[in-house]
């Protein structure tokens, strides 16, 4: 998914010339942190909300440019440069700009985290496994063939390195939601399973639940 696939490019920006009122209100009134700002038709950094608040309200915004947060992507990148660069600099919204510096539109927090969920597939059914292991352990070719042995297959792999132990942790969502079968297939190759979610833990709750009722009403 490109950018350019999900910037807004209605969305509002400032210019130095503006007064800190006006853009502390624009904020309020589109629920953002941060909001572009330009000079002379062209993108001048990000002005946060924290950096307003310190300033009085019939100042420009040229008075606090030493203060703007230089970051934005190219609309022609994929949306995760967006999405590192927003969690990097802390920023409610990225702008997107052309290569003669001009602002083709914005893309907010809200926006990231919603292509995330659909690049995510979250909303698809399916049990998750989280494994740990060094990473010279890690092999997607085994880890797949031994999931398909199961009549399932992954649909998403993401992996990290925890900085605490150096171990890669390797989450895993599988197509379909029983995955107790999975599980001992992977245990019995030797494969440190961290937690799991699927549909037994779902069961198993209902019915402790159900048996907790029992017992209350047994009293």
């Amino acid at each position: 998914m490109l950018i350019s696939e999900i910037i807004e490019p209605a969305f509002p920006q400032l210019t130095t010339t503006d007064k800190v009122e006006f853009a502390m209100n624009l904020m309020e009134d589109y629920d953002v942190q941060h909001l572009p700002v330009t000079e002379d038709e062209k993108f001048a950094g990000i002005i946060s909300k924290d950096d307003l608040t310190d300033a009085a309200d019939t100042d420009m915004l040229a008075a606090l440019q030493h203060q703007f947060i230089n970051v934005s992507v190219l609309p022609d990148e994929h949306f995760l440069t967006a999405l590192r660069q927003a969690a990097h600099f802390d920023t409610s919204v990225v702008p997107a700009i052309d290569k003669n510096g001009e602002i083709k539109g914005i893309i907010t927090q809200k926006k990231l985290i919603r292509s995330l969920a659909g690049f995510l597939s979250v909303e698809d059914k399916g049990g998750i496994i989280v494994l740990e292991m060094d990473r010279r352990n890690f092999s997607m070719g085994e880890l797949s063939r031994l999931i398909e042995t199961n009549d399932a297959a992954i649909t998403q792999l993401n992996t990290c390195t925890e900085a605490t132990t150096g171990l890669l942790i390797v989450t895993v969502k599988i197509n379909k939601i029983g995955i107790s079968d999975i599980i001992a297939t992977l245990q019995r190759y030797e494969y440190v399973i961290r937690y799991y979610f699927g549909e037994e833990d779902y069961e198993n709750e209902l019915k402790q639940n159900y048996d907790l009722l029992m017992t209350y009403l047994n009293i």
